[in-house]
């Protein structure tokens, strides 16, 4: 029977030449394959660049160089941001300085085709340095640093595109916050959001409508979903927040928001640090799921529960956590949500983080009745490799199979990759050598 246990590179089995360069500690030995799971399998050591003090912080899927294949782009804190080629099996390989050389904080990643040339652009945005980025697809793989378009600039911690104005271009809303500090008693300044509107007179410029379209206030963002939340056709923002209530922003279809914050029934105080919507119920409207923490590896605080609010079918939304979701204590910087058993209801992988102590932990895979009733099944979903202080998830289909796999980026713990051709992945693997006692 092979071993679960899994060594952190590829396996080489032959003897190297002596010309070549070798690191006895990276080469000697053998990949023995993971057990997967019912769903996926644990493709991090042969197919993602190994890196584990790498602070993965989010990704995004997209065909960089028209092969027909899903790449991924990694936003990376206090590094240079990443780009990972795939083979079209979902194996990775590292292009360096894609970028540019520069290190930055960056806290998300997002990609539209911003300037309508029919190649996919990607925008980042950082926290501590302020440096938000943007980048141009040349269609070829590459791409050029357009970062002078963006108008202004925030400690970035949220970060969605869409549509907002009704217009046919991707515009972008970002999530500001004002941390002095990485102590509990750090004082919190001030922040706005951003929300750059695409300039149809010459598309892939911005707009600078923040002050004119958003709310005036104090915003503390962490995360952002765009999505219509009152069934009206406009995209509408959900906020969530590390220091404030969590906020809902209704769109008038040009790109102005209303503070409709009351719709949301927020019933104990929360640290949240992602959100996700989703049809959980399957009544045809969008609901809520928020991610949250204790505190940011300080002492126990807040109840991190994730917590599930569904839609009336009016626009407004109950929380009703306690009779559809698992109960935690381990806090959660993101999750995400797939369909990872292929019934058409959404399902969710949740992050999961023991605070205090900032203790690695398996992700957790709770799926969906089709009513919108979870139930913790990670030790059938989740290979048991699958631990890691697991942070902001990419999701689309990377191996051709017509399934979603997931990169789950890691803080400070490698970066992981869940596949869900499970069969051509194994049958990718190099044969273990036959070692026999020696008579």
């Amino acid at each position: 029977m092979l071993a679960t246990a899994i060594a952190g590179c590829a396996a080489t089995n032959a003897a190297p030449r002596h010309s070549d360069a070798r690191n006895p500690a990276t080469d000697a030995f053998a990949l023995i394959p993971e057990a997967p799971s019912s769903v996926f399998i644990d493709a991090t050591a042969p197919n993602v660049p190994i890196a584990p003090s790498l602070h993965a912080t989010d990704a995004v899927f997209l065909d960089v160089d028209h092969d027909g294949d899903l790449d991924v782009v990694v936003s990376v804190e206090y590094g240079v941001n990443r780009l990972y080629l795939n083979d079209g099996t979902g194996k990775l390989t590292y292009v360096p300085d894609a970028f540019g050389t520069r290190m930055h904080d960056s806290e998300h990643v997002r990609a539209a085709d911003f300037n309508r040339d029919g190649n996919m652009d990607v925008v980042f945005v950082a926290e501590s340095d302020e440096v938000h980025q943007l980048y141009l697809g040349d269609g070829k793989g590459g791409f050029i640093d357009a970062s002078d378009r963006l108008p202004a600039s925030s400690q970035g911690n949220g970060l969605a595109v869409g549509d907002v104005n009704g217009d046919g271009l991707p515009d972008i809303f970002i999530g500001s916050t004002g941390e002095t500090g990485h102590s509990p008693t750090a004082p919190i300044l001030p922040a706005r959001n951003l929300l750059f509107l695409n300039d149809p007179a010459r598309p892939g410029h911005f707009i600078n409508a923040t002050n004119t379209h958003l709310p005036h206030s104090n915003d503390q963002t962490e995360g952002v979903a765009l999505a219509d939340m009152n069934g009206d056709g406009h995209l509408d923002v959900v906020l969530a927040s590390p220091a404030h209530p969590n906020r809902l922003l209704i769109n008038d279809g040009t790109g102005r928001f209303t503070d409709e914050s009351a719709r949301l029934d927020l019933r104990v105080p929360m640290e949240t640090r992602d959100v996700q919507v989703a049809d959980v119920n399957g009544d045809g409207h969008p609901d809520i799921v928020f991610f949250n923490i204790t505190s940011n590896n300080f002492g126990w605080d807040k109840d991190p529960q994730t917590r599930l609010l569904i839609n009336d079918g009016r626009g407004h939304f109950r929380d009703e956590t306690q009779a559809r979701l698992p109960a935690h204590t381990f806090s959660s910087w993101a999750g995400t949500v797939v369909d990872f058993n292929g019934d058409g209801a959404p399902d969710l992988l949740v992050g999961a983080i023991q605070v205090p102590g900032f203790v690695p932990q398996q992700l957790r895979a709770w799926q969906n009745d089709g009513k919108g009733n979870f139930r913790d099944v990670t030790a059938s979903v989740v290979p048991g490799i699958t631990v890691g202080r697991s942070w902001s998830m990419g999701k689309g289909d990377l191996d051709g199979d017509g399934k979603d796999d997931v990169f789950i980026g890691g803080w400070g713990t490698q970066a992981r990759l869940l596949l869900s051709d499970i069969r051509a992945h194994r049958k990718s693997l190099p044969p273990l050598p036959a070692l026999k006692p020696q008579r």
